[in-house]
């Protein structure tokens, strides 16, 4: 009897030593081939688990023939053990989800709903199903974002703002930014890789308390593709029926502790459209990485991006209207280089705290005989132009520690950034003939007479010096309740050498400048239970006036006899908003909803002269408030719903446009901002059949409401709606795609505007007809290879 006993329990012991096996794997995004990090891994109806590594990795013993895999933002998976103890798992992201996690709120890995501020992310998915030519196809599907689409992938911007080039935006990637304060260009996503581009995060209202200066109307960090946990490949080729056609690739792999991501593209534009609109670019893009162990990891990233394009500018109502797409210059360019590189140092500590060191360097340059120089009287046989050069070079450092309390449950973040960026910029006039229309009220062609290097419009050279330090802390006083509170002190100066205030020897006139500013913020978050919370936040932000601004020549001096800007004052903004979200009919819709109020003071304005050109003022006081909304529905698995967009006003309150005594209209207080709609709105349905995988379609409508073209609000522009379809078939790692963009050939212009003179005319800048866009990709993964 013993002996059967002491068998029995022999068995036992045998079976469960055979079954605690040890399970390895690796978890990563479907579709970008990302690690996941903190994925939780679950053995099927027990409570041991564990979590991913920073490189996707995990280990479990376990008793099981399935696991569950899980992580916020993406759908859960279930999978067969049997006998593979090496698993490869691929996460799809749910892009309905707004439990989604997200880094540019504080510079961390956050969830969105612990964040108390209007925060959008676009994912890999989103990204890739578009297949965008520029970036604004993408970013537009954010509720209350509005990327101003001015041909050739030049742009301008309009969240929390109207349609503007003013500096109020900070343009970040992986989190720095690309420019330094004072050479803000409405035009500096051109320098951007879309091909590489991972997500994108958009945080809608100011953050100066963690960014600094220029984040005020929104902060937009490009998040680039790293290094992937499988080997992967991809290759293709993008073209229209307007002389366009791009190749791109990229490719990536993890072998040990070592990673690797190498992507790009090359476009080429002939013959489009509009006349005189040919351009070139080139975008690489590499990023290593190396995991010391799975605590410490170095990264290393460098981004670079040779663009050349012709400018055919806008048009005027005659050629707008009859659709006659012929520019009046085809002489003007714009041509930007670019060079961003950075080495970061990622500590994870026992304690849960994390720290990360980046230094980091960049190189630009942009040289512009810009249409928008053009300087025309009505009626003139004559008129002139510029060229211009910025040129900038830059060194910096950003360092951060996050440490995690018990004390209710509360977390600090603390961090430095220092940033030197020597900087120069030169403008010289041009002489140019304008052949008059019959009525000689409109140009019909411009002609370079004589370049006049002699007649400087700008020349100075400046050291750019920013330094801050900031300071967040996180807490939970009451169940469910969190508070964020934050702090930050900037030191911006500059000395410079305006070449063209000169002395009595002839001499440039040297001098510095300071600007210091501490910026607050305070938010909280209430999570209601069941998918539902609520939050609200106060904040402010500030934005120093732009260096080409401060040291152009005055339209005609100023009273004091100043003939540069020298006394322009940064702006500041207070900004107060509520919002929530929530999770209705089973996780079947998402709602996410923002209102806010933003004063602006000091809000410098471009006031556009009879002649085309720009005289500086700042209003004294504006208002900026708004509903955004944003709504997703999956009703089932093969469709899709998104909706978003905003009801906003941009209005001057207190703003003395003009103190001569001629002119009619002297202050315009109450009445709208210019080139800024009401409305604005993007919607979607993406369709995905059962009957046959692998196809996707989507229809998208985006409506722009109506805007006034000046300040003294006589003449508005209708706005417009446009429809795009895009559908795509993949078969194994073949996809080949079809976008058809303005789907209704809708005759529409993304910007109209005019001056304040009875004189001024009307300028359009004309979108594309009705335009194919063809394309085919492959893209190979292989197997993730096993350390031995």
């Amino acid at each position: 009897m013993k002996l059967r006993i002491t068998l029995f329990f022999l068995f036992l012991v045998i079976q469960h030593t055979r079954a605690q096996r040890l399970i390895k794997g690796k978890v990563y995004d479907a579709q970008t081939k990302e690690a996941i990090t903190g994925a939780s891994i679950k053995a099927k109806g027990q409570t041991n688990g564990t979590i991913t590594d920073n490189q996707g990795g995990f280990s479990l013993k376990a008793d099981t023939d399935e696991i569950q895999i899980s992580m916020i933002g993406y759908r859960p998976l279930t999978l067969p053990v049997g006998t593979n103890q090496n698993i490869t798992a691929a996460l799809e992201t749910a892009v309905e989800d707004l439990q989604t996690v997200v880094v540019t709120g504080n510079r961390e890995a956050s969830l969105r709903t612990e964040t108390p501020i209007a925060i959008s992310k676009l994912t890999p998915k989103q990204i890739e199903e578009a297949k965008p030519i520029a970036i604004y196809e993408v970013i537009n599907k954010m509720p209350g974002v509005m990327m101003v689409n001015l041909n050739n992938e030049q742009h301008m911007m309009a969240i929390r703002q109207p349609m503007t080039t003013n500096g109020y935006y900070l343009y970040m990637e992986d989190g720095l930014p690309i420019r330094p304060m004072g050479v803000f260009n409405h035009n500096a996503l051109l320098e951007m890789n879309q091909f590489t581009v991972s997500s994108i995060e958009v945080v809608k209202g100011p953050v100066s308390s963690i960014y600094g200066p220029e984040a005020v109307g929104g902060v937009v960090n490009f998040i680039t593709q790293r290094p992937t946990a499988v080997p992967t490949a991809r290759i293709g080729i993008q073209a229209d029926q307007w002389g366009f056609k791009r190749i791109q690739y990229g490719a990536g792999a993890t072998i040990g502790k070592f990673g690797i991501y190498l992507g790009g593209l090359v476009a080429d534009q002939k013959d489009s459209w509009m006349a005189s609109s040919n351009y070139t670019k080139n975008a690489q893009y590499a990023r290593l990485e190396y995991h010391f162990n799975p605590k410490t990891r170095l990264i290393y990233t460098l981004s670079y991006s040779d663009y050349n394009s012709q400018t055919s500018g806008s048009v005027d109502s005659v050629a707008f209207f009859s659709r006659k797409y012929v520019s009046t210059t085809d002489f003007t360019y714009r041509k930007s280089y670019s060079v961003r590189t950075r080495l970061t140092l990622e500590k994870d500590w026992a304690a849960g705290g994390q720290s990360f060191v980046t230094v980091f360097a960049r190189d630009n340059k942009l040289g512009q005989n810009p249409s928008y120089g053009i300087r025309w009287t009505s009626g003139a046989s004559t008129a002139r132009g510029e060229i211009n050069s910025s040129n900038f070079r830059s060194m910096g450092v950003v360092a951060q520690h996050t440490q995690p309390f018990r004390f209710l449950n509360s977390k600090a973040i603390i961090g430095a950034s220092m940033d030197y960026s020597p900087t120069d910029y030169w403008s010289y006039q041009i002489d140019l003939n304008a052949q008059l229309r019959a009525d000689k009220k409109s140009v019909e062609k411009y002609t370079i007479a004589k370049e006049r290097p002699d007649i400087k419009i700008a020349d100075y050279d400046a050291n750019i010096r920013n330094s801050a330090v900031y300071l967040q802390y996180d807490f939970e006083p009451l169940k469910n309740l969190r508070v964020s509170a934050g702090l930050r002190y900037d030191n911006l100066s500059f000395d410079y050498v305006n070449n063209l205030d000169v002395d009595a020897s002839g001499n440039g006139i040297g001098g510095a400048k300071t600007y210091t500013k501490t910026t607050p913020k305070i938010g909280i978050t209430y999570d209601l239970g069941k998918g539902k919370g609520l939050y609200a936040n106060y904040s402010k932000g500030f934005a120093p006036s732009g260096l080409t601004a401060i040291f152009r020549k005055r339209p005609t001096p100023a009273p004091n006899g100043d003939l540069f800007y020298y006394n322009l004052i940064p702006a500041t903004f207070n900004n107060a908003e509520i919002g929530g979200w929530a999770s209705l009919f089973k996780n079947k819709v998402y709602v996410d909803a923002s209102f806010y109020q933003m004063l602006g003071f000091n809000e410098l304005l471009n006031i556009r002269q009879p002649d085309n050109s720009t005289d500086y003022q700042a209003a004294g006081k504006t208002l900026h408030k708004g509903i955004e909304l944003g709504i997703t529905y999956k009703p089932a698995a093969q469709l899709f719903i998104r909706g978003g967009g905003t009801y906003a006003i941009h209005r001057f309150e207190e703003f003395i446009l003009s103190q001569r005594a001629s002119d009619a209209i002297k202050d315009v207080n109450g009445k709208d901002m210019p080139s800024a709609p009401r409305w604005l709105w993007n919607a979607e349905v993406s369709y995905y059949p059962k009957w046959l995988k692998g196809l996707r379609s989507a229809i998208e409508w985006q409506h722009v409401g109506q805007w006034y073209q000046n300040q003294i609000n006589t003449l508005s522009y209708g706005g417009y709606d446009l429809l795009n379809f895009r559908v795509g078939y993949q078969w194994k790692g073949i996809e080949v795609f079809t976008n058809i963009m303005n789907l209704t050939n809708a005759l529409y212009a993304t910007n109209a505007s005019r001056g304040n003179a009875l004189t001024d005319r009307t300028t359009f800048t004309a979108a594309a007809p009705r335009t194919f866009v063809m394309g085919v990709q492959y893209g190979f993964t292989g197997k993730r290879k096993e350390n031995k």
